[in-house]
Formats: C-alpha cells, structure tokens, sequence
C-alpha cells in the first residue's frame, strides 16, 4: 500500500503512466496442455488411498508419479493450503512464486504447480476443476491461489493478535514433523508457500491487499491434479474454514476435507514420461574471462 506522495509528478508523468505493460514470462513456448490425454487418464481409474484431513489440522500423504490426487469438499466449505515435496529429495519443491509468475494469481485447469531453482520442472498438473466456473468475480477475486501466503502464528504475534497454534504453517509443520520424523526446526524450515485450494482471493482496487472472501466451494467439489513426478503432499484445512470473516482462530466452522489417490489405467500413460529436472547447466558464467572471484 503506497502513501500520499510527496512529490509533485514530473510534466512526463502521464507519458510514463500510459506505457502499455508486457507479460514478464510469455509461457506460449511452454508444452500445450493435452486435454484429451488428461481427460482419458482420469476415465476408469482405481482408489488406492484416501486421506482425511481433520478441521483445522494438517495430514502428509504420498503420490507416485503417474498417479492422481483429488482434493475434495466432503461436509461444508472449507479451504485448504497444500505444500508439495519430491518425495525423495526435500529440497525440490512446489515454488509459489514462479508458478504465478508462468501461470497467473489463480491457477485451475491446464495450469502446472512448478518446483524451485534449480530444479525448475512441472510437479504437478490441475486436470480438473469443479470451480472452473467462477472465473472472476465483480470484486477481482478468484479460487486457487498461487498468491503464496499461509496463515502462520508469526504474522499474529506481528499485528498484535493472540498465540494461536493451529495455523496452517504449524498444521503442515505438525504433519511434516510426524511423517519425516525431522527436528522440530528443520520440519518447520521445509514447509513452504502454499496453493490455497479453495480459497476465493485477489486485491483490493483502492489499496491492492490481499483479500479473501468467503469460498465458492461445496460438498462434493474437488480439484484434481496429476503427479508429473513422485510427490509427498501435505495439505491443512485451515482455521478459517471458507475463509469468509477470520482465519487463525477458533471462531470460524470448519470441516474436514479429503485427499483421493487414484491409479489410472497403464494404457492411458502410453507417451508420458515424467518431466526432468531443469536443463541449465548451473554455469551462471564461471567461465567467462571477465569472472574473478
């Protein structure tokens, strides 16, 4: 939020105000989403697990590659902050920031959640989207965001507010903490910048802050997405449940959601293979005669 200027605009101000803005990262090079082929793979595909996330609290669970992840409204709406890992190597993982960067604020079908530098890969690909109708709504929001932010107990102790331990930072901490069995700090130091399932967000026209309102979501919605490589998930149903008034308290209903791990079909894989690791060479010119260190 900018404050009142306090200095007079140039006589060229309007000139550079009217510079027309350019997408920083054209994604037209990138692969074409294959609709057809996402679409058959979801056709005739076998449960293999399913997961309940309890009200405001936080469950890992694992998807090999090839595999389907259904994230699904079962009781009421609520909202949920998914973080995404390579199931063997930690340090690869879901990257908030580019992944709005190639694909806008809210990401649904067709879009990829992409891992961090220097791995840079798709993880994961939005197949379907039960909320792909909203689109935009009149106040400039929209559901599933890439925005990055999760509600945390450090951002309440910074404004003031009550020690609350529940969190979706310290949900996922909590689940990450049970599933690797790391020191509290290092489970901590993993969880990362979240897709807010779900969630209805966008800016404010006047003061452009992150906004929420209540979540589009019901029973029996669900987005789905397609392990591109073997991922470990961790996903909180956050305290704010549809995220209409308040998060980080106990004040908000809030009801559980459900993670569905699907097989498809060997046939309905033919072609694919799993995306890999990105291909610069890591150089970043060391070997330029100019380079000294």
């Amino acid at each position: 939020m900018k404050n009142t200027p306090h200095y007079a605009p140039p006589a060229d101000a309007q000139q550079r105000l009217d510079i027309a803005p350019v997408v920083c990262y054209p994604n037209d090079t990138l692969p074409a989403f294959d609709e057809a082929f996402y679409s058959n793979l979801q056709q005739g595909m076998t449960l293999v697990d399913c997961i309940t996330i309890p009200a405001r609290d936080a469950r890992s669970f694992v998807v090999p590659k090839g595999h389907v992840f259904r994230i699904v409204s079962v009781e009421g709406p609520q909202v949920g902050d998914l973080n995404l890992w390579h199931k063997d190597n930690l340090n690869e993982r879901f990257f908030s920031g580019k992944t709005r960067a190639l694909h806008g604020t809210h990401v649904s079908t067709g879009d990829k959640l992409w891992s961090n530098l220097p791995y840079l890969r798709p993880m994961a690909t939005v197949i379907d989207d039960t909320l792909d109708w909203y689109g935009w709504d009149s106040f400039g929001g929209s559901v599933h965001d890439v925005i990055g932010t999760r509600c945390d107990p450090y951002t309440n102790e910074a404004l003031g507010q009550h020690e609350y331990h529940y969190c979706c930072h310290s949900n996922l901490t909590r689940a990450m903490l049970a599933h690797t069995q790391l020191p509290l700090d290092t489970a901590e130091a993993i969880v990362h910048d979240v897709l807010n399932v779900f969630m209805c967000t966008g800016f404010s026209k006047d003061t452009h802050q992150y906004f929420m309102k209540a979540s589009p979501v019901r029973p029996g919605d669900h987005l789905a997405l397609f392990a591109e490589i073997d991922l470990l998930g961790a996903l909180s149903a956050c305290p704010g449940g549809d995220c209409s008034s308040e998060h980080s308290s106990n004040t908000s209903k809030c009801y559980p959601l459900k993670v569905e791990i699907y097989q498809p079909k060997p046939e309905t894989l033919k072609g694919w293979s799993s995306p890999r690791i990105n291909g610069y060479s890591r150089n970043h010119g060391l070997d330029h005669d100019s380079w000294k260190p």
